[in-house]
């Protein structure tokens, strides 16, 4: 079939190319004048996900040797009245096929929606833009296959094996989020049913060929017809990378207002876990174990990792017959998941009460003059003026649909119970205090893309209401003081510090994930190490036992006081800094830093 788009030729091949042949790998093929070539070949070798590139052929080489023996693109490149294309000036691509994996999830038990309807794959034009190269520059495009939620586990592992048939998925959950506007509405291909319980999954699709050769403008270029593939000689059942179960991609929900899942290695996954035990430890015997849930740490890692624009709150000012009332637990978690979140490229903003802005300010000041903290952030206050201001504060003139923060945190901050008042563990209520931030947590459940995360060491701290029950069975007090505002993500700590620096420390793991890198950016890009600069700026912004025994000496020169005894000495929630905080963050560091297997 030949057609003309914007002012281009673009012949796209019929049969004997066919549609999905199941045990051998599949290609798209591209076929572009030889000016082109080198430009095409980048473009490839930048978008390795929906390009993988198979073979390039030399000028006018009508066979591909490497992938079938006797193949002629001449018998598959026919032009409208039939003739045979002008192949001598041109140089032929053949690109990996998601087809190629699709036996893989059937043998994985994994449903194919696409075969069991008898449709071509769906596949969609997204507003995700590819790294360009020369005159390529295009959008992506994807496969959509369902899968039931169950099952995302065993297809994520079945295709990440084979990069070559564009290896795992680039976005599992609402499509929106790629810019896809209606599913029932592909550009190529058929419209394929989700059954009750599927999630939609995507891939990186070769089409994005298509796409790059409208954007270049050639006089005449030939490609496949979307769902018509290149059949090659090669079986599609080996491998094609490495199967070491460490580096096998887990996926997890991370939140359902948009629905979205990410991914990350078994072998990053574990290490985070390993942090969440280390945070759980509790030698001021609180019993802050009843309250643990497994894999909030993890859960609140991906969301902030997909996050652009964090917004951190803290505070608790419990020693109420002092001034400053606050106490040096949050601060200091708060800081290194900030400076954590700026080595990344996040927007950060500080929110707190109004009574503590100067001081919060001068402790900022401090944090970067002494490198505890990477740069200057945003101090702003929230006074809960009227029914709609969270919802003005937290979007652009209170448009849900602009909001300008897509995580919220609060670390060891002061939150509301159940009768409306602010309690500390002595069930002493300072809600004079404390200004309504809880509010901002309570409004972002209605805004889609809002995620919110708590970290605590006793219940009563905003967040901690998504375990309220178990802090009223089995913490002192808990009838009284436990929270009653949840976030989604609860992450408890035998001290709440500890919590903030095993976020730093897990944000870390995932930037330097490669399963989690590649999920990020789409699979576009050189798919290789973080730039160097890059890496060694994640690890200087690391917590250490140098920078927070620094910081914890400045909230002291500031006459902040230690949580449980109210001691202005160099301790947090009466555990002296050395040995028992050093010891942790030098251990959470040695999980951080341990090399991969």
């Amino acid at each position: 079939t030949a057609y003309l788009a914007r002012s281009v030729l673009v012949v796209m091949c019929v049969n004997p190319l066919v549609p999905c042949v199941s045990g051998y790998q599949q290609a798209n093929v591209v076929v572009l004048p030889h000016h082109l070539a080198d430009d095409f070949e980048a473009f490839c070798r930048s978008n390795p996900a929906p390009l993988p590139l198979l073979y390039r052929s030399k000028l006018g080489e009508t066979g591909c040797p490497p992938l079938a023996q006797h193949a002629d693109i001449r018998t598959v490149s026919k032009q409208q009245d039939g003739r045979p294309g002008p192949l001598s000036d041109m140089v032929s691509f053949y690109l990996g096929c998601s087809f190629g994996f699709e036996g893989k999830l059937k043998d994985a038990g994994v449903p194919v929606r696409n075969v069991e309807q008898g449709s071509n794959v769906s596949m969609y034009r997204t507003a995700v833009g590819c790294v360009p190269a020369g005159p390529f520059r295009c959008p992506l495009v994807v496969t959509m296959r369902p899968i039931p939620a169950a099952m995302l586990d065993q297809a994520v592992q079945a295709t990440h094996l084979n990069p070559v048939a564009h290896g795992a998925p680039v976005h599992i959950g609402d499509p929106a989020l790629l810019g896809i506007k209606d599913l029932s509405k592909p550009e190529y291909g058929d419209a394929v049913e989700l059954q009750p319980g599927d999630v939609p999954a995507f891939w990186a699709c070769g089409v994005t060929a298509i796409e790059a050769i409208l954007s270049s403008k050639p006089s005449l270029a030939f490609s496949h017809s979307p769902g018509c593939m290149f059949v090659t000689d090669i079986p599609d059942s080996p491998p094609s990378r490495a199967t070491d179960g460490k580096l096998t991609p887990l996926c997890f929900e991370v939140s359902q207002s948009p629905l979205l899942y990410s991914l990350a290695s078994q072998h990053v996954v574990e290490k985070i876990r390993e942090l969440e035990n280390v945070i759980g430890e509790d030698p001021g015997d609180r019993g802050i174990r009843a309250l643990f849930v497994q894999d909030e740490l993890l859960r609140s890692c991906l969301a902030l990792s997909h996050s652009s624009s964090v917004a951190i709150t803290t505070g608790f000012p419990t020693h109420y017959m002092h001034n400053p009332p606050d106490e040096t637990d949050g601060p200091p978690g708060a800081i290194a998941i900030a400076t954590m979140l700026l080595s990344l490229g996040k927007r950060v903003t500080m929110v707190t009460d109004k009574r503590a802005v100067e001081m919060n300010k001068a402790l900022i000041d401090q944090a970067v003059k002494n490198g505890v903290l990477k740069s200057h952030i945003p101090l702003v206050t929230f006074d809960g003026s009227g029914p709609e201001s969270a919802q003005r504060f937290l979007c652009v003139d209170g448009d849900p649909s602009k909001p300008r923060f897509d995580h919220l945190l609060a670390i060891e901050r002061t939150g509301r119970a159940s009768d409306g008042n602010y309690y500390n563990m002595r069930a002493i209520n300072i809600k004079h205090l404390v200004d309504p931030i809880d509010d901002l947590f309570i409004a972002a459940k209605n805004i889609p893309g809002i995620s919110t995360t708590g970290i605590g060491d006793g219940g009563n701290e905003l967040g901690m209401g998504k375990v309220k029950d178990r802090v009223i069975s089995l913490m002192p007090k808990g009838d009284l003081i436990a929270c009653d505002v949840p976030a989604d993500y609860a992450i408890t700590a035998g001290v709440s510090n500890w919590g903030g620096y095993a976020v730093a420390c897990g944000l870390y793991l995932l930037q330097a994930c490669p399963s989690h890198r590649r999920y990020l950016k789409r699979g576009l890009g050189p798919e290789r190490e973080p730039p160097q600069e890059h890496l060694q700026d994640w690890i200087a912004n690391l917590p250490s036992v140098e920078k927070e025994e620094s910081f914890l000496a400045t909230l002291v020169d500031f006459g902040i006081r230690s949580g449980k005894t109210a001691h202005l000495a160099m301790e947090v929630d009466g555990l002296t800094f050395h040995p028992t905080h050093s010891d942790i963050i030098t251990r959470l560091l040695e999980v951080t830093n341990r090399k991969s297997p």
